[in-house]
């Protein structure tokens, strides 16, 4: 039976190609995903090696609220620096500073790239790992120093004049050196300026403050013995962890925030693999049914169901291994162009070679060999049903199996099942593909169930393929014979156009869900903005802006009203419950100028009004209607919240706000002078401006743009109008980094297109045969099939477009209803593609047409 297996699969060498291509790509998609991922984790642990290898111990302050909060720490100052000093086996000790910052050329041109600039205290030479490939290491207040790969990228040359932006009003440099890092262009890719110390205070806006503390060990002295040492003579608000451990605890932070870019691309490799197994499943299903008498004689020749059964999967099992291998291969080219795409589209992420761990072995090669056999099994069951004699006879088919609601039932909550672990283990961005996937899978089994029966009972198709045939059918009898031959088998039709429905699916849920954020955005602050501009950071990921400008904005003849707002978090206790328990661990939390904000912005309260916010003070605080609905908390309930930098700050609730789409608002909001003194916010968010009365504002404007580029240029002024076209730009952006990543579904679906109407030609060659022999052209052959594959695209667009926009439409009205979300449906976006869908249909259809085309009429009609 091996040997009978191994030469039928040499036989169809089209069919396997084109089934394995199915999980070729999105096992190359998973194992590009693991590569690159792994790539980027090595790529920094390098870096965080090289970084602090001559460092025997580190101080860093510690985070209250724990790693990556995103809130303000208080600094160290020199009091704490002479301490470290006087314990015994210091050798050395040196005060870090590290700060992001803008950089500019002296024209204005941004050189900072995709991500923020690191601007870094010069460090003595003993803990600086960067060294000067060019000219010298700053010695002057007015000098800098750029990685080389920065200088590289951007054309830099010594001499040339940049200004650095940071906290404080941006400064210009001179370039003295082009650095390298520990023996690398950069520093994991990143942009690094290096200044002196004094010069790094002034851009974090932290005069006579560090981040940290770098300390060199006495000869004899362990790294161990002396952050011991370190630890006992400084308070427990310091973290002190040898070089080795402050290295590994940066590893460690920074592939926890890189986990959402693995999870995120993981759910596009699973959508081709779920994809690929509707590919996998029509294939064996059409192959088993027309290899039913050449069953039937190896069943009356001994062979048993349970050989038979073996040889199907065999059969599987080495698609499913060939396509994997490939797969692995695929994924390592991919890998690099992935890293390309994110480049593309933003997002410079560090790599160095290629890291292939054993996990992404096991993990693709499994899932793909695990898919491949799953979705043949069950063709490979049907298989065995069939009696030998009556398998022998001719036309026989294999009786399909009722799907009955026990069925029905059993399958969908397998699947749920399924999907719940899926979940899970991939995280809560997955919700969308598994809706999708769910609903198609539902959609199959109602269809199937419509009139009690099999897939030769449904009736979706056949309605849904008449229907759609009627845009073919006046081009004459090859459009009527495309429509007829479309809904023949609806079940096979089905499950061919469902591998598209899938990736059509997804593009138009997420369509509408932008749509709908955009929509939502834009009615929000024309709603809610009662200002004349907004002052933000020109690029979002870049962090707020320096907490200086709104009182520069204030001495700008023209400008009415300034108000700023900032964002922070801090950890939150009910005073009004036994034991004070935490309600939220790092809350977001939003302060404001009270005297200033309600003339700028509408405020929707559900308890309160305008006066309430004069009553903030530095104890109150507004808390939005979800938080208090969620912990039961009413206006007059006391609040304990712990701030990054340490402080107990107790807050007593003066008001309740309704939720607000563009979120604002946080969980609580406070007064931005609380945020200063007590959580340690430097930074502000945003700025919101008004005109004086009678000013210009076209004037105004430019005197505010002249202030920020000369000195605060990482910052800009818009209107309302253009602040929501650039966050409905950005929303563009994610949503066309998303388009091509699902393309590979779509592309895989093309092939199951391709490979069904190949085997259909290859069971249909004795009927082809008799439409040339009764007067059918080479022209209208292929015009036919290319009718029938345009009304199988079609079908899988027009299912695809329902599933997704009732999706989308369910999660607007279930998850975010009361969030302001304004449901917006894009009909040009869906109806682009359903015109991409028919487009896929003609392409898929063009090799089998042409094949069907040269068929030898009289082989043709001698065929069985």
């Amino acid at each position: 039976m091996n040997k009978l297996m191994l030469r039928g699969f040499a036989q169809r060498k089209v069919r396997a190609l084109l089934t394995g291509i199915a999980i070729v790509l999105g096992v190359a998609l998973m194992a590009g995903t693991y590569i690159l991922t792994d790539t980027i984790d090595h790529a920094f642990a390098e870096v965080f090696g090289s970084a602090y290898k001559d460092k025997a111990v580190v101080v860093t302050p510690r985070e209250t609220l724990g790693h990556n909060s995103g809130s303000q720490t208080y600094p160290i100052r020199e009091a704490t620096l002479a301490r470290v000093r006087a314990v015994p086996g210091v050798a050395a000790a040196s005060p870090s500073i590290s700060t992001r910052a803008t950089l500019l050329t002296a024209s204005g041109k941004r050189i900072s790239g995709t991500s923020p600039t690191l601007v870094n205290a010069l460090q003595p030479p003993r803990f600086e790992a960067f060294t000067a490939a060019q000219g010298h290491l700053p010695n002057a207040e007015d000098e800098v120093a750029i990685d080389q790969a920065t200088a590289k990228r951007e054309h830099l040359h010594l001499g040339q004049r940049l200004v650095i932006a940071g906290s404080a009003p941006a400064r210009s440099y001179i370039l003295s050196a082009i650095t390298r890092f520990a023996g690398s262009e950069s520093l994991g890719g990143a942009t690094v300026a290096l200044v002196l110390p004094a010069q790094a205070q002034y851009i974090a806006g932290e005069p006579g403050e560090y981040d940290g503390i770098n300390v060199a060990a006495d000869s004899g002295v362990t790294p161990e013995q002396l952050a011991a040492r370190v630890r006992a003579a400084l308070p427990a608000t310091l973290i002190v962890r040898t070089g080795a451990q402050e290295a590994a605890n940066q590893t460690s932070e920074l592939e926890e925030k890189l986990g959402f870019l693995r999870t995120f691309l993981l759910v596009f490799a699973y959508v081709a693999l779920v994809v690929g197994a509707f590919i996998i499943f029509n294939t064996f299903s059409i192959t088993v049914a027309q290899r039913t008498r050449e069953f039937g004689l190896l069943r009356t020749l001994g062979a048993s169901r349970g050989q038979l059964m073996r040889s199907v999967v065999e059969e599987g099992l080495l698609l499913g291994v060939a396509g994997s291998a490939v797969g692995l291969f695929a994924g390592i080219g991919l890998a690099p162009a992935l890293d390309g795409l994110f480049k593309a589209f933003g997002a410079d992420l560090p790599d160095n070679g290629t890291v292939l761990e054993t996990r992404t072995v096991i993990v693709s090669l499994g899932v793909g060999i695990v898919i491949t056999m799953l979705a043949g099994f069950f063709p490979a069951l049907r298989a065995t049903r069939v009696p030998p004699m009556a398998a022998m006879r001719e036309g026989v088919q294999i009786p399909p199996r009722e799907l009955t609601e026990s069925v029905v039932l059993r399958r969908a909550g397998l699947l749920a099942v399924v999907f719940v672990l899926v979940g899970f283990a991939l995280g809560e961005g997955v919700a969308p593909i598994l809706f999708v996937i769910f609903a198609v899978y539902v959609m199959v089994l109602l269809a199937g169930m419509a009139r009690g029966g099999g897939p030769r009972h449904y009736r979706v198709i056949p309605a849904l393929g008449r229907a759609i045939g009627l845009l073919v059918s006046w081009r004459g009898i090859t459009g009527r014979l495309a429509r007829e031959n479309s809904i023949r088998q609806p079940g096979r039709t089905l499950v061919t156009a469902l591998a598209l429905t899938v990736g059509l699916g997804l593009v138009a849920f997420i369509s509408v869900l932008a749509a709908g954020t955009k929509a939502t955005i834009d009615q929000a602050v024309s709603r809610s903005f009662a200002g004349s501009l907004i002052v933000q950071n020109t690029r979002s990921g870049e962090g707020g802006i320096p907490g200086g400008i709104a009182p520069a904005l204030r001495s700008i003849p023209g400008v009415g009203s300034v108000t700023a707002i900032a964002f922070t978090k801090g950890r939150v206790r009910d005073l009004s419950q036994p034991g004070a328990p935490v309600i939220a661990e790092k809350s977001p939390v939003t302060a404001i100028e009270p005297e200033s904000f309600g003339a700028m912005y509408k405020v929707e309260w559900e308890h309160g009004s305008a006066a309430t916010l004069s009553s903030l003070g530095q104890d109150g605080a507004i808390l939005s209607k979800k938080f208090a609905s969620a912990h039961h908390l009413q206006v007059g309930q006391r609040l304990l919240v712990l701030t990054a930098s340490g402080h107990q700050v107790t807050l007593t609730v003066r008001g309740i706000i309704k939720e607000e789409a563009i979120g604002l608002f946080s969980n609580l909001t406070i007064s931005r002078a609380l945020a200063r003194t007590a959580f340690g916010q430097r930074e502000d968010g945003v700025d919101f401006i008004s005109y004086a009365a009678g000013a210009n504002g076209t004037h105004v404007h430019d005197s505010i743009d002249a202030l920020l580029h000369a000195s605060f240029p990482q910052a800009h002024a818009q209107t309302a109008a253009q602040y929501t076209q650039e966050q409905s730009s950005k929303v563009n952006q994610l949503l066309l980094l998303v388009y091509v990543l699902l393309a590979l579904s779509v592309l895989v679906s093309l092939f199951g297109i391709v490979n069904t109407l190949v085997l259909s030609i290859y069971e249909r060659t004795h009927e082809l045969g008799m439409m040339r022999a009764i007067g059918a052209s080479r022209r209208q052959i292929r015009q036919m099939i290319r009718y029938e594959s345009l009304i199988t695209g079609l079908i899988g667009g027009v299912l695809g477009l329902v599933i997704g926009v009732v999706g989308a439409v369910l999660v607007s009205t279930l998850a975010l209803s009361g969030s302001g979300y304004v449901l917006s449906i894009p009909v040009g976006t869906l109806a682009i593609l359903l015109i991409a869908a028919a487009l896929a249909g003609l392409l898929a259809a063009q090799l089998p047409a042409r094949r069907a085309a040269k068929l030898d009429v009289l082989g043709a009609l001698t065929s069985e």
